[in-house]
């Protein structure tokens, strides 16, 4: 079986000149996993201060953040996606660094913005890159093969800061040495890599007001998109805010059921990703995403149906929901993405993918909040809502149709109104 055949058959993209590309989501991804396991825990470790009040601040700098997106998106549009995304990688790694002297509330916040801030330019910019790196047809493969990357290098960032937990303080604080390098090299990786695309169209040198923000604020199409996202970031906000509690406080399992399923998440996404991808390459992205937030709703009602089983078979029924779970998260998340891009016009598309990360972002803070308040009213209550927000979102994903085919020439003289959408497939010679 040659090469390109094996590529095929576990649908991975076509990687020939993006090694870098490649290898800096990996370090990225390593990162963010280093971050997920020890945030709370370093700041515990290495200050005086209580549990509330570092919970306290790092949400405080994560809302100050908010508005990074919104910044973000006219820098894409202005210098391009690359730039913009070696910028945000070096604002974490500074960040991290200042983890070492952070030992008061208010340098907790500030540092806590910086990780945010950079997290959230590198999410908005990060989208448009796989069109850049996309050859004719695969941007879904793409989506799909980085999402997988992602996986992996988290998980593999979760393992090591487990082990460096384990260690004294020296180990803690080397660790966030490491986390902020992986930053550092991510930027030089992105940096070295050159993209042919990249220079195929100009990036614009002033944005009239007609085409700022207004101009996706009227692009109803694109803002259905943006507001019917908040299902799935809530949805996939389950694992790292309700999963634990609801299994251990409410159902009373054992606490290894809880790793299991993340375990299993994670592995299933980084093994089976490239196969779904390349599953729904050639259907509708709307369609495919619509699909996710029924399988989403499914999910929810078998965590909500665990109530009245059984101690001896909650694990297995744990186990069971966290496996549709995951089919609707590889479904949603290229699909997603892949929307977010082609649905953006050109000429605007960082404005745009800024607001759609707002999305995530505003939904990200939010989450905490809104799923433990309602795991208070009642143990039901989190999976009601979440299945109903999911199905009401199937409408308004429906109602956006396939993005258009590429037309011919420049669609400058195109007023945003007339041209909502840009194409899901794209030449490598007409890309960003």
């Amino acid at each position: 079986m040659t090469g390109r055949n094996l590529l095929e058959k576990w649908g991975l993209p076509d990687t020939r000149g993006h090694g870098r590309f490649v290898s800096a989501n990996i370090l990225d991804s390593l990162g963010n996993g280093l971050v997920l396991a020890f945030t709370v825990i370093y700041f515990t470790t290495t200050t005086s201060l209580s549990l509330g009040s570092i919970g306290a601040a790092l949400s405080a700098g994560q809302f100050l953040a908010l508005p990074t997106a919104v910044v973000a998106g006219p820098l894409t549009d202005r210098f391009g996606p690359r730039k913009v995304v070696i910028v945000a990688n070096i604002i974490s790694a500074a960040g991290f660094s200042a983890f070492l002297a952070a030992d008061s509330v208010a340098k907790i916040i500030v540092v806590q913005f910086a990780v945010q801030a950079g997290s959230s330019a590198y999410w908005t910019s990060s989208r448009a890159l796989v069109l850049l790196a996309a050859r004719g047809d695969d941007q879904a493969r793409w989506f799909g093969f980085i999402s997988a990357l992602r996986n992996v290098g988290g998980g593999f960032g979760v393992i090591v800061a487990s082990a460096a937990l384990a260690m004294d303080h020296s180990g803690v604080r080397a660790l966030v040495v490491a986390n902020a390098l992986t930053f550092v090299v991510t930027a030089c990786l992105m940096a070295a890599w050159r993209p042919d695309s990249e220079n195929s169209v100009p990036h614009r040198t002033g944005v009239t007001r007609r085409d700022g923000y207004a101009a996706v604020l009227r692009d109803l199409r694109y803002m259905r998109l943006t507001v019917a996202n908040l299902a799935f970031v809530l949805a996939a906000s389950v694992p790292p805010v309700l999963l634990a509690v609801y299994t251990t406080e409410t159902l009373h399992a054992a606490p290894w059921s809880v790793g299991a399923c993340i375990v299993g998440n994670m592995a299933l996404v980084a093994l089976v990703q490239t196969l779904v991808a390349r599953l729904i390459e050639h259907r509708s992205p709307t369609r495919v995403l619509a699909l996710a937030a029924v399988v989403n709703a499914v999910a929810f009602a078998v965590f909500g149906v665990l109530l009245a089983l059984p101690g001896w078979a909650v694990s297995t029924g744990l186990l069971l929901a966290m496996a549709v779970f995951t089919v609707a998260e590889m479904l949603s998340l290229p699909s997603s993405s892949e929307l977010s891009a082609s649905l953006a016009p050109e000429r605007i598309r960082g404005r745009c993918l800024g607001v759609f990360q707002l999305s995530w972002s505003l939904g990200n803070a939010l989450a905490p909040g809104v799923l433990t308040l309602l795991l208070g009213q009642g143990p039901a209550w989190p999976w009601v809502v979440l299945g109903a927000v999911n199905l009401l979102a199937v409408p308004a994903v429906l109602s956006l149709g396939d993005p258009a085919p590429q037309e011919a020439g420049s669609q400058d003289s195109i007023p945003p109104e007339a041209t909502p959408a840009e194409p899901v497939r794209q030449d490598p010679a007409s890309a960003p």
